[in-house]
């Protein structure tokens, strides 16, 4: 069958071409019934408007391009799938690359993505210390580690860590120790005061002095079983009760560690996460962490970088508050802190 084109479209909706293309551009002016008919015509004939030339015409690719650090991470795949759909209900689509989390890369990316005319572009930064140069007249927003001299939108971090430390209090819980992320990056520092914040001001048994306890660890499964096997080799007496982990890849790592050393999870060792990843509600015990509103982050990157949203300034980000879900890896302690744990 010979390939339709817009053409065709007019003829057989009885409808000027210029008709057609308002409707494929969802503009204003076409009444619900002229619309409904060229629509149900475009899909009889299956005809597919040609981006590329739509593109040249407007001078608007309707793409969105989107770098981030690492694709085998769980967040950043959420986060592509969540930007996708919100790029997708404002009629756009998205290009996404990967940086491998180097400059070098990332800032290959964002000029092969500047060669393609999107129409802007979401970034993760990768965590080695640099500056994005953004290409020339191209709306660029910052996610999840916000720069400060770029728009940027993130969760809040510093108040989820707060959030989850006080939950762990609460249950009193005062041997917390805390798998921090990379140091340097800005939600792995900003996670970790969090935790300070509690930490520092939690009220203590008489003779018992709270310390922080703390190491820094990659965000993925395995540092997270290095770090937690590294805070539970201490004796009994010492050994966290709660550990606070800075990703829920930390936090999964950790409870492969407590079960290679014998302890149970939440009995021996209550143990949160943060993201809120689908594999944390999977795994047994289901995970209790700190949800970041993927949706909410994605659907602001999206709407900002097409102007239906106002651009935060650089160096102050759009924050969204997360969300603590208790499941089954928390619970009270069943040892009384007896001895304070050392840093």
């Amino acid at each position: 069958m010979a390939k339709r084109g817009i053409k065709d479209v007019a003829e057989r909706a009885g409808v000027a071409v210029g008709t057609v293309s308002r409707v494929l551009n969802e503009h204003p002016s076409v009444t619900p019934e002229v619309r409904a008919r060229v629509k149900a015509v475009i899909h009889e004939l299956g005809y597919r408007p040609d981006p590329f030339a739509r593109s040249m015409r407007s001078k608007v690719s309707r793409l969105i391009g989107i770098v981030i650090p690492d694709l085998t991470n769980p967040f950043f795949a959420e986060l592509v799938q969540c930007a996708e759909r919100a790029a997708a209900d404002r009629g756009h689509n998205v290009i996404f690359m990967t940086s491998f989390d180097d400059a070098a890369k990332e800032a290959d990316r964002l000029a092969q993505l500047a060669g393609r005319k999107v129409d802007g572009i979401i970034i993760v930064p990768c965590n080695s210390p640099h500056a994005i140069k953004a290409p020339k007249g191209l709306p660029l927003i910052t996610v999840d580690r916000v720069l400060p001299h770029h728009p940027g939108v993130a969760a809040d971090h510093r108040g989820g860590a707060r959030v989850a430390v006080d939950y762990l209090a609460k249950l009193g819980h005062r041997r917390i120790a805390c798998i921090a992320g990379p140091s340097g990056s800005r939600p792995a520092d900003d996670r970790l005061q969090g935790y300070l914040d509690v930490m520092r001001t939690l009220p203590a048994p008489k003779g018992v002095k709270i310390e922080p306890l703390f190491v820094n660890a990659a965000f993925d499964y395995e540092s997270g079983r290095t770090a937690g096997t590294f805070l539970l080799a201490r004796p009994r007496a010492e050994r966290p009760t709660a550990i606070f982990a800075s990703s829920d890849q930390q936090a999964i790592g950790c409870l492969r560690a407590a079960n290679d050393l014998g302890i149970p999870i939440p009995a021996g060792l209550s143990v949160v996460g943060f993201d809120g990843i689908p594999l944390s509600n999977l795994i047994t015990p289901r995970l209790t962490t700190i949800v970041q509103p993927m949706a909410q982050i994605a659907n602001a990157a999206v709407s900002s970088l097409l102007g239906l949203r106002e651009l935060p300034k650089a160096g102050k980000p759009s924050l969204f508050q997360c969300e603590l879900v208790v499941r089954e890896s928390s619970t009270e302690p069943v040892l009384e802190p007896a001895a304070s744990a050392s840093r």
